[in-house]
Parts: structure tokens; C-alpha cells; sequence
């Protein structure tokens, strides 16, 4: 059975996604930029940004049953490499003991104010084995 799962956002209905999908064990978790959903701003500094993400991430991975220990993919978007070291600290920390397949892109994302994306595939438990 399939599970989708929504972060809140109103551009999930929008544009027609899920914040994730669970399909089994595995959870994908959509693109996810720094928004702060509670207020609906975007901080302009792009480790404010990065956090964001991370945490409406891991929100939906703790919906689905999972947390950011079981994530085996993640794929970061960036706007300019001029971010990048701020980002590696961010992401560094959190996924320091984790370490997942990764992969970094710079890219234009859909707003201006976006610096950052990020995407993730998790496996329900897979923290643990």
C-alpha cells in the first residue's frame, strides 16, 4: 500500500505532489527547499535554508515511520557554488554518522530566493541493519 504524505505546503496541491511517498520500506521524499511552512518565508541565508529543508525532511520521514538515520540517497541542489561550504557544514552534521549515497548539483531552482534543494530516498529501518 502506498502512503503520501504531505509537509503542509501549499504548493504540494498546487503543483500536484507529495512532500513523500512510502512504498513499503522505501520513502522518497520530494525536492525540498528552505521554506519555513509555519510562517511561509524563506530565510535568505542559505544555511538557514538548508536546516529548513532538512528538518521538513525529517518531519516526513517521521510521519512515514523512518528518520534522517535511514536515509540511503540524498541529492542537494544548488543555486550557486559560492554556498557550498555553508552547506557542507550544515548537511556535514547532520549526516556525518549516516552517510549516504550523495550527490550535489548547481542548478537554477524555480524562485529566486530558493538556494538550495534537497531531495532524499530513505528505506524503513535501514538506520539500524
Amino acid at each position: 500500500m502506498v502512503k503520501r504524505i504531505s509537509s503542509g505546503s501549499p504548493f504540494e496541491p498546487r503543483i500536484g505532489y507529495s512532500r513523500a511517498v512510502v512504498d513499503g520500506a522505501m520513502v522518497y521524499v520530494s525536492g525540498t527547499t528552505g521554506y519555513d511552512y509555519a510562517k511561509m518565508e524563506m530565510p535568505d541565508d542559505v544555511g538557514d535554508q538548508t536546516r529548513n529543508a532538512l528538518a521538513t525532511i525529517e518531519n516526513a520521514l517521521i510521519e512515514a515511520g523512518s528518520s534522517l538515520k535511514d536515509i540511503l540517497r540524498v541529492r542537494y541542489y544548488l543555486t550557486d557554488m559560492a554556498h557550498y561550504e555553508v552547506v557542507v557544514d550544515v548537511v556535514g552534521a547532520a549526516f556525518a554518522d549516516i552517510r549516504p549515497a550523495a550527490t550535489m548539483v548547481v542548478c537554477g531552482l524555480t524562485t529566486p530566493e530558493m538556494k538550495i534543494e534537497i531531495e532524499a530516498t530513505a528505506r524503513i529501518g535501514a538506520g539500524s541493519s
